[in-house]
């Protein structure tokens, strides 16, 4: 048995037929020659299935059980439709155009009934039914175009009104040609014929035609519902030729046209079937230019399509091809949810489901179908080990199902999954950290049965889980209690004393250690809104989220913290290790308390640093009031100085007392200060180079540098999140403005002083990007979020540290609001697909949340270009130059979203739009030599070697064509415009570079490149360059006769295909029509080039001077009928 290929990991979903209908249809006998299946329909209950005898079984789906049998006089079932909102009625089309609507009267186990019989379409063929979605309302089209509305009055409504009432058939609409497919939502009514699609209001009787441009075929439209949360409204898609879909609003304006050629040249993903092993090929084919006859919405964010090939599922919103699969003969498709039932051309039905290859292979154990699970598992190994969903689909399942397979039969599956099993990673492992499904207060642990056990880990939970440790997972209770309860117990006493006789603090410490004198210490600090005010809450709940940066880092982590004037130092357990600098294995509790009191006497109280804080902050507010200090920048920086030398003043002896005096410190003052892994941070990594580089070039006073040193190094790890203290709002809100103006106008740091008295001149020698860096870690919890941003994308727009560190930041207080909250929607939002979390993010996080740039980066990161795409949605709430800053490495990423972004408009709001995103103007340049640069032809293809163009080379490719003339046309100053036009003509972009020499009135070189382009065609039409003066004529006349002598090669060998050339000829016959044929051989006569006409140019002066003699006799006789009847009314 030879081995399962392996499907690439983009693949997670998968078609499967886990039962075949066969042997229904053989009890209902329409599996013969003479009756078989002809239509098809489904709904929540019912699978339809109309016969070629006129009969129509309904068969209920639990159970696959046949319930009921309509039988119809009036020809063979062309068409069925189930009501969606209401399982007892169905619509029935029969070949001789009749429409039948039953009543099935389930509910009152009555007999079917029919309550409407429609002859507004006999004679026709029916190819279109659809329901209203809210009233009993049933959409009949047919083959001429004829669209109809039949109303319902029901003995469900008005029983005793049927006998009287009856509403009539209405004419909706009459379409050009035949209906291809109807549907209905929200009262308006989809039509697609072969040439266009029409939108319908049912309610205001309106209708618009989609798109301006026609097609030819059976090509379908379907609507997409939107978010009802969000107030989203539905979005419509529309087949168009060539592998491509519109997207077009709830109004019929078309927004963007998507294309799926490329992405077709796949191979097909196997069905998952009983009939056949799954195969899979990996030859890539070549791209499939399709039409699409049908579109249905399935599941929630896909849209699905057949052809005579196979089956297609798009997620049209993000541009991605879901998967393909070859489905032969397929006749018409119904969906119901991710549920497919398939009507093939020789009257068979399949079943499929739309399933994650992870359920799938569930439901293939459930069954027992041991060798089709196995080779699923193996042919989509990729995304079983990347995927999300493994607390399903566990190692034991797999360990389970490699025993169920023969070892003589299956060896080389066996051994296929043996590899898979070693590569499956356990759920609690590193990278598996923010998968877990816990809530804000709860965690789990897998036992060896399976079986998932929910630990809740609030304060004075005396679960066994709650108070294990995260290095130390094997203690017993008792044991943990030991360890922590002596020396706690022991410090008790004196730190209650420590307090300078504050009640509020002091009281919080002995009921603390009763509380939580269990609980587990883990080396990080994180705030959290249900934390005691203790250092020793166990942090269970967030163990999972925060394994894999323990894991991965043996540095400086950090410590938990008490009150800011209270140093606890808790004895270390064996297996916890710690930095040999920050604190040594062994400390003497008593040893501690002394030095503790000794930092609290040294330091002032809380109140008076905050005290002296809010003084000078009142007193920089006043200043700047005062328009001499505000509009002066000299000034302005002066007191944003003085007032952040306080600031530092008061915060760093909160953030580093006695780090400098103690070196085995284990512990910062800080409650509230969020730690990261500093070795995943590459720009810290260059901080540090640069530092050492720095201090080893010029020497500084070692008393200084020690102390110096001892200040940066906490400074370099710690990211102040939250507010190490408590402060008024008053006090925030003019904290929060005096920060940001000091970010805004580069007053990063002021003269800081150790504690020796020395000056600390090693700040002063680091670049503006390391001193931001550092500013926005320190003050992070001051900042005016939405103004940082917009000063860093300014300010640091060259300098992409500042800005990965402003988003380290917000993804740092992201994951704590995360941990904190008990939102679901947070762990969905972490193990979803991108539609899934899009969804999320559409309908939890509010447009004008700080932190929605965030949950960019994030996406990004996860899912790369597909995810800044999708970013469009978000317009304005994240702009274009947020989305730069994202993807500054690679500018292609960003072209692809800011394309998007653009066309998502209506086309005549384009310009005008694209010119409102230009902020600051450079951008403009910046934008244009991106798009030159990528997506682009060859420069050989465009170019020779002299830097001239290649013949018809305006007429290569270019992926953001549109982009750049949208750029290229805009209003810009004369400077910008002549370095445009040097950017076009360098890399080959000829039509901008044309566009771009008419607006700058340099004609003499565009009408040289026209030449050298030789296409007739620009120089004709309303756009052409038509030479307006007669030194202009000489000019391109000279200019095509030495283009004669010395002629070009095309790089295909031959023009004939293309565009019309410039040659002397088709010159002379546009000179002809311009100025006459007279001035036009003069002029040709005085340049010596009447020999190299033909006589198809005398043939054509000869017409002209006819047309030109009849023209002046029209007008004459004009002019003479106006004179006399000017005459006649003066008389």
């Amino acid at each position: 048995m030879t081995f399962v290929p392996v499907i690439p990991e983009s693949y997670s979903h998968v078609l499967a037929e886990f039962e075949s209908l066969d042997p229904l249809l053989s009890a209902l006998r329409l599996d013969s020659s003479r009756l078989k299946c002809t239509s098809i329909a489904v709904s929540r209950k019912w699978l339809a299935l109309g016969s070629s005898g006129g009969g129509l079984n309904l068969i209920q789906k639990e159970g696959w059980k046949h319930r009921l049998f309509l039988s119809h006089r009036e020809g063979a079932i062309s068409q069925v439709a189930c009501c969606l909102h209401d399982d007892d009625y169905v619509a029935v089309a029969t070949s001789q155009g009749l429409v039948v609507v039953w009543e099935l009267n389930q509910e009152r186990r009555g007999k079917p009934e029919r309550i409407y019989v429609s002859s507004e379409h006999k004679g026709r063929k029916v190819t279109a039914l659809c329901w209203d979605t809210a009233i009993l309302r049933v959409f009949v089209g047919d083959h001429m175009g004829k669209v109809s509305a039949i109303k319902l009055n029901t003995s469900k409504q008005a029983k005793a009104a049927a006998a009287f009432v009856m509403f009539p058939v209405q004419t909706v609409t009459t379409v050009d040609s035949c209906v291809v497919q109807l549907d209905y939502l929200d009262g308006r009514l989809l039509i697609s014929s072969l040439t266009r699609s029409f939108l319908c209001d049912t309610e205001r009787e309106k209708f618009w035609r989609i798109g301006s441009k026609e097609r030819e075929g059976e090509y379908g439209a379907c609507f997409f519902p939107g978010r009802c949360s969000s107030g989203q409204q539905p979005l419509i898609y529309c087949a168009r030729p060539g592998s491509r879909m519109w997207e077009v609003n709830f109004d019929g304006e078309v927004i963007s046209t998507h294309q799926f050629k490329k992405l077709l040249s796949s191979p097909p993903l196997p069905v998952i079937t009983l009939r056949s092993d799954p195969q899979y090929d990996h030859t890539v084919g070549s791209s499939q230019s399709l039409s699409f006859p049908r579109l249905l919405h399935v599941s929630e964010h896909c849209v699905l399509t057949w052809t005579e090939r196979g089956i297609y599922i798009f997620i049209p919103q993000n541009v991605q091809v879901l998967l393909w699969s070859e489905v032969k003969d397929i006749q018409d498709v119904a969906v119901c949810k991710n549920e497919l039932f398939c009507l093939h051309l020789n009257g068979k039905v399949s079943h499929l489901s739309l399933l994650s290859v992870e359920r799938c292979v569930e439901r293939l154990l459930r069954r027992g179908l041991w060798n089709l699970a196995a080779r699923t598992c193996c042919l989509f190994q990729n995304s079983i080990i990347a995927s999300r969903g493994r607390k399903s689909l566990t190692v034991d399942k797999l360990e389970h199902l490699k025993s169920q397979l023969d070892v003589a039969t299956y060896n080389d599956l066996i051994t296929q999954l043996e590899e898979l099993i070693l590569k499956f990673e356990p759920l609690d492992s590193a990278c598996s950290s923010r998968r877990s499904s816990i809530s804000s207060h709860e965690s789990f642990s897998i036992l060896d049965s399976g079986i998932y056990r929910i630990i809740s880990s609030r304060r004075g939970s005396q679960s066994d889980e709650d108070s294990c440790s995260l290095h130390s997972q094997t203690l017993s209770e008792d044991e943990r209690l030991k360890e922590f309860a002596s020396p706690q117990e022991e410090d008790q006493p004196d730190q209650c004393w420590s307090s300078h006789g504050n009640e509020d603090r002091g009281s919080h410490v002995p009921v603390t250690f009763e509380t939580d004198k269990n609980e587990t210490f883990l080396p990080f600090g994180i705030p959290l809104s249900f934390r005691s005010p203790s250092p020793l809450v166990s942090l269970q709940a967030v163990k999972e989220s925060v394994s894999s940066f323990v894991r991965k880092t043996t540095e400086k982590i950090g410590t938990l913290h008490t009150s800011p004037d209270l140093k606890i130092r808790p004895e270390p357990r064996g297996d916890e290790q710690f930095c040999e600098d920050e604190m040594s294995p062994v400390t003497c509790p008593k040893e501690q308390d002394t030095e503790g009191k000794r930092e609290v006497i040294s330091q002032p109280p809380e109140e008076d640093k905050l005290q002296e804080l809010k003084e000078a902050t009142a007193e920089a507010m006043t200043k700047l009031q005062n328009p001499l200090v505000l509009f002066e920048p000299t000034s302005l920086r002066m007191v944003l100085h003085e007032w952040l030398s306080q600031l530092e003043k008061t915060f760093a002896v909160k953030d580093f007392s006695g780090i400098s005096d103690t070196g085995n410190s284990s512990t910062t003052s800080n409650q509230d200060v969020l730690l990261f892994d500093q070795s995943k941070k590459e720009i810290l990594d260059e901080d540090n180079e640069k530092r050492e580089s720095l201090g080893s070039e010029e020497p500084v006073d070692p008393t200084a540098c020690e102390s110096t040193n001892s200040l940066r190094e906490p400074l370099d790890d710690i990211f102040q999140m939250c507010s190490p203290c408590s402060i008024a709002n008053s006090l925030q809100k003019d904290l929060a403005e005096l920060t940001t103006l000091c970010l805004e106008l580069n007053v990063l740091n002021s003269e800081t002083k150790s504690t020796s008295g020395h000056v600390d001149h090693t700040l002063k020698q680091y670049s503006p990007e390391i001193l931001a860096c550092q500013f926005i870690k320190k003050y992070f919890f001051l900042l005016d979020l939405k103004r940082a941003k917009e000063s860093i994308k300014l300010g640091y727009a060259c300098s992409p540290c500042v800005w990965d560190t402003f988003i380290e930041g917000l993804t740092g207080v992201l994951y704590l609001s995360e941990m904190a909250s008990s939102n679901p929607a947070y762990m969905e939002m972490e193990e979803g697909d991108l539609p899934t979390r899009l969804k999320l993010l559409n309908d939890s996080v509010p447009l004008d949340n700080p932190l929605l740039i965030a949950y960019a980066a994030r996406l990004y990161e996860k899912f790369g270009e597909s995810a800044l795409r999708s970013l469009i949605r978000f317009y304005p709430s994240v702009l274009p130059s947020d989305v730069m800053q994202l993807c500054h490495h690679h500018p292609a990423q960003f072209l692809a979203y800011l394309d998007s972004l653009v066309k998502s408009r209506p086309e005549d709001q384009r310009p005008s739009f694209l010119e409102s995103l230009l902020q600051p103007e450079s951008l403009r340049l910046d934008w244009l030599l991106w798009a030159v640069s990528h997506d682009a032809p060859p420069s050989t293809s465009t170019m020779d070697n002299e830097g001239n163009p290649r013949p018809h080379s305006h007429l290569c490719s270019w992926g953001y064509s549109q982009l750049m003339l949208h750029l290229i046309k805009l209003p810009a100053d004369f400077t910008t415009k002549e370095k445009m036009t040097d950017i076009c003509k360098s890399h080959g972009f000829w039509p901008g570079y044309l566009s771009l020499c008419l607006e700058l009135e340099r004609r003499r070189e565009a009408f040289t490149n026209i030449v050298c382009l030789n296409d007739m065609s620009l120089m004709e039409g309303d756009n052409g360059w038509i030479p307006e003066t007669v030194e202009e004529w000489k000019l391109l006349l000279h200019l095509v006769q030495n283009k004669s002598r010395n002629p070009q090669k095309s790089p295909n060998g031959n023009f004939s295909d293309g565009p019309p050339p410039i040659n002397v000829e088709n010159v002379a016959l546009l000179l002809a029509k311009a100025m006459g044929p007279d001035r036009a051989w003069s002029l040709l006569q005085e340049c010596g080039l009447t020999l190299e006409l033909s006589e198809r140019f005398t043939r054509t002066c000869d017409i002209l001077r006819i047309a030109e003699k009849r023209q002046r006799a029209l007008i004459q006789s004009m002019l003479e009928k106006c004179d006399r009847f000017l005459w006649s009314q003066q008389a």
